[in-house]
């Protein structure tokens, strides 16, 4: 039994519960409501019900923390609020089977600062998602907030907020990873009024939640960072451009602004200053291309969302050929703190050409998925085995995929790699966004390649041939190749179409989407060959290349996996061994999944032919030996 110190029933406490969109998804609103009405019921004298943004621990959701205990109930479900109203909010007893459970010890873990999830990250972007009520502009004045936005209208000149943030070596968090405070400057020197100050929101990566959990969690950061932005660059108008897929945060933000009109930070003469900016919300439809710079405000200013080339830089000419800037959400999130301690505090996290830290949405075959945020330089391998808590279902690691659906996919030599713009760069991957999507030992890297290749084609605007042509030519001959259908020159032509679409492309789009492609070449040949020349799927995957098969010595002819096959593939009768037509199999593998694990009668093999009856045969009666 966990030993856990609780509170007695007379004083005052707080539950919070997640209500971002992953913990939304599970009832958060219902659980919210049910609890309200339990403590009301129960008529508890000093007990609060509350929600916050999200707390990154995605894999756990709904998520509720008691306060000031800190005990973390994880999987929280409308069923389980009597009893947490009942034990522990009156009796002082909390509820240990809604413990978090460590994947590796089993042990009952009650309290979230114990959670190596949490007590291995370095939360900066993230400090206040899951602490602060996000629709309450008081809960984040509370911790400091808009007083680094007061420090910079009284005690700093614009020239010194962007000298503050070029010290502090704060990147581009959106992907390309340019000092920000480089950029303000050309912004500020720019001829031409007015300047725009725009927040790119449209986060468009496959498992990617990054911006959309800070803007859910701690919109006024973001806010805040975009009006000392704002400040310093001369900028009199803004937009954040976020996608309408996200209500959510489209929402919180809307109300951010609001309130931070009302309290006077935005608006006319903020402060009692001398500096006025307004700001506004843009709706995206949900273009992937348009997280590209030119292609962002063509969307603003009510055009198709194509980029367009470069020089004219957006500095010089961006948003109705205007002088402008565009950061990522994370970027802006960051300013705040940097004013607030200092440049030198933040150039002393992380590493010497990639200061501060950085934030993933960690996904895939991972025991731990969520959002995370972590110094940079930390190895992979303490990201994906101690926050992570490694790979499910005692399955090996195979390989790590960076940088969202352009990013490169790294092998498990490279899991001692540093996280920094640079080293992912050499490897062939990139820092991106922020998406980490983690892969086992059952994937077959070609599919991999082939699936975020897919994505980015079906994206590219179609504006300049190499990413319209190219990334067709390249996605057709990878379904070829996982079709069993490669030809020997398959893997040269990739290579060389690769390079032509990186160097010919007129956006970063189409110049990184080859990189699934080009990494898994460069890791992962030995799968490639094996595709074309051995017709064989290493990792049983690709559904031309394998077959399923019933071993007559282990068959008992149960009909469980003939009562699932959803194209009536399998026949036999009871007590008889059963046998799988490989003409109307699908390869779905729902018979492999249905066998009962006593038997392990239905085995996935490579597509040649295995040594079993060609018709049922009893049960009882003397089985060949299987080979295959």
């Amino acid at each position: 039994m966990t030993e856990v110190k609780s509170n007695n029933g007379n004083k005052q406490r707080t539950i919070y519960i997640c209500q971002g969109t992953g913990c939304v998804s599970g009832k958060a609103f219902e659980i919210t409501e049910a609890l309200k009405k339990a403590v009301a019921e129960q008529g508890l004298q000093g007990v609060n019900t509350d929600f916050t943004g999200c707390h990154g621990f995605c894999e756990q959701g709904p998520v509720a923390i008691v306060e000031p205990e800190g005990i973390f109930y994880a999987c929280v479900t409308v069923a389980d609020v009597p009893e947490i109203v009942d034990s522990h909010l009156r009796d002082g007893k909390p509820v240990e089977r809604l413990f978090y459970k460590d994947p590796v010890s089993g042990e009952a873990i009650p309290h979230h600062k114990d959670i190596k999830f949490y007590n291995m990250q370095q939360r900066i972007i993230l400090r206040n998602c899951g602490r602060l009520n996000p629709e309450r502009i008081e809960d984040y004045m509370a911790t400091g907030g808009y007083e680094s936005l007061k420090k910079c209208l009284k005690e700093m000149t614009p020239e010194q907020v962007i000298e503050e943030v070029k010290r502090s070596g704060l990147r581009g968090r959106g992907g390309a990873g340019f000092p920000t405070g480089m950029k303000w400057e050309f912004l500020r020197n720019a001829v031409g009024e007015p300047k725009y100050m725009i927040c790119n929101a449209d986060e468009g990566d496959p498992g990617a939640f990054m911006d959309r959990s800070t803007m859910e969690g701690d919109p006024h950061t973001v806010l805040e960072g975009m009006i000392i932005a704002a400040y310093a660059t001369g900028s009199s108008e803004g937009y954040i451009y976020i996608r309408a897929e996200y209500p959510l945060a489209v929402k919180r933000v809307r109300l951010a602004i609001q309130q931070s009109e009302e309290k006077g930070f935005l608006g006319d003469n903020i402060m009692d200053s001398d500096f006025s900016f307004q700001l506004h919300v843009k709706e995206g439809a949900g273009a992937f291309v348009c997280g590209e710079e030119t292609a962002l405000m063509a969307s603003i200013e009510g055009k198709r969302g194509m980029p367009r080339s470069r020089p004219p830089f957006p500095a010089t000419s961006g948003l109705w050929g205007k002088p402008s800037n565009i950061n990522n959400v994370k970027s802006l999130a960051t300013v705040p703190v940097i004013i607030a301690r200092g440049a030198d505090w933040y150039s002393s996290i992380g590493t010497e050409k990639s200061k501060g830290t950085c934030v993933f949405a960690l996904t895939g075959k991972i025991a731990n998925s969520g959002l995370i945020e972590v110094p940079m330089g930390i190895p992979l391998r303490e990201i994906i085995y101690e926050i992570g808590g490694g790979i499910p279902g005692n399955k090996n690691f195979k390989a790590v995929q960076t940088g969202g659906p352009s990013g490169g996919c790294l092998p498990e030599s490279y899991l001692d790699q540093s996280v920094d713009y640079e080293s992912l760069a050499a490897a062939g991957s990139m820092m991106g966004s922020g998406g980490m999507v983690v892969l086992d030992e059952e994937t077959c890297m070609i599919d991999i390649a082939r699936y975020f290749l897919s994505f980015t084609q079906a994206e590219s605007c179609g504006k300049c041939v190499p990413c319209r042509v190219g990334t067709k030519q390249m996605l057709d001959i990878l379904e070829r190749i996982c079709r069993g259908e490669g030809r020997h020159e398959d893997i040269d032509l990739l290579q060389e179409l690769g390079k032509q679409i990186t160097a010919g492309s007129l956006c970063q789009l189409g110049q990184t989407a080859p990189n699934p492609v080009l990494t898994t070449l460069r890791y992962f040949r030995d799968e490639y060959e094996a595709h074309i020349n051995e017709n064989r799927c290493p990792a049983l995957f690709c559904a031309n290349l394998i077959s399923f098969y019933i071993l007559p010595d282990k068959c008992q002819g149960c009909g469980i996996c003939l009562r699932n096959c959803p194209t009536e593939a399998i026949v036999g009768d009871k007590r008889m061994v059963h046998v799988i037509n490989q003409e109307k199999c699908v390869k779905c593998g729902t018979c492999l999944e249905v066998c009962p694990e006593r038997f392990s009668a239905v085995v996935k093999v490579s597509a040649e032919e295995v040594d079993v009856p060609s018709e049922p045969i009893p049960v009882t009666a003397e089985k060949p030996q299987t080979s295959t």
